[in-house]
């Protein structure tokens, strides 16, 4: 085969294969912060997990019973059983975490995803609200947050999650005592409560007083329409279409040199 034929095979190729990739994937790496608006010496969350998927996930619903999934966020924050259903539920969904330790009131994290625009639209969250026995915040309906439109592009730039959407996973009854985040409290002494889903910021101001686990005390302060945590999300294409236009021209470049040189052997 010569080199010119070569080279014209290869830039069909790769041009194929750019237009293949833009029509199946729209890849962007999404910068996600999350920003606690709690008053001071409020209520904390644990890490925050996050998925962008598909919206088949579905973890929760108002008025039943809490699902395993749901409730490895809400009893224990880590998410243990979430990650594996998000993940058996949606085979090319991207999971992660934002916050990796406890947020406390005022604190912001930050982490960067590589999510596929095209396919992954849906955004999803999951946190326990410490201290509590089995309080967090999520989004029930998987399709509630559609962060990229049918072209890919972002369509919602901050999510904000006020009191009133506190959930009480209904799976662990209350006793303050026994808390997770609680000075001296033991999360692992848990009382079966076989309840449901419901909203419930209210029972949280009965932690007001006690020591929390990094040493502050607390004080709630929670009306149903305090702001308690904000997403905020911000991307870039990956790759830029600058770099298709390199490739490309590197491409065309090296067919133009090898024509040449096949020229000069022929002495023409």
């Amino acid at each position: 085969m010569s080199h010119t034929t070569f080279n014209r095979r290869a830039l069909a190729a790769l041009s194929l294969g750019i237009a293949a990739f833009g029509a199946q994937a729209a890849p962007v790496q999404l910068k996600v912060t999350v920003e606690s608006l709690v008053p001071a010496n409020g209520i904390s969350f644990a890490p925050v997990h996050v998925g962008f998927g598909n919206g088949s996930f579905d973890a929760f619903d108002l008025g039943s019973a809490a699902s395993a999934p749901i409730v490895s966020i809400a009893e224990g924050g880590s998410g243990s059983a979430w990650f594996p259903a998000f993940a058996a539920a949606e085979a090319g969904a991207t999971l992660g975490t934002v916050a990796f330790a406890p947020l406390q009131p005022g604190g912001m994290w930050m982490n960067t995803f590589m999510v596929d625009a095209a396919i992954n639209r849906y955004f999803t969250f999951a946190s326990m609200v410490v201290p509590s026995n089995d309080h967090f915040v999520g989004n029930d309906d998987p399709k509630e947050y559609a962060l990229f439109g049918a072209g890919g592009a972002l369509q919602i730039q901050s999510i904000t999650v006020k009191a009133g959407e506190i959930w009480d996973a209904g799976s662990e009854a209350f006793d303050p005592a026994h808390a997770a985040f609680v000075m001296g409290g033991n999360n692992d002494l848990r009382t079966p409560q076989n309840s449901v889903v419901a909203f419930n910021f209210g029972e949280l101001a009965a932690f007001n007083g006690m020591s929390t686990a990094t040493g502050y005390v607390l004080d709630s302060r929670l009306r149903a329409d305090t702001d308690v945590l904000r997403f905020n999300f911000a991307v870039q294409a990956v790759p830029e279409p600058e770099t298709y236009a390199l490739m490309l021209g590197g491409l065309a470049a090296l067919g133009f040199m090898a024509r040449r040189r096949r020229a000069a052997a022929d002495g023409l």
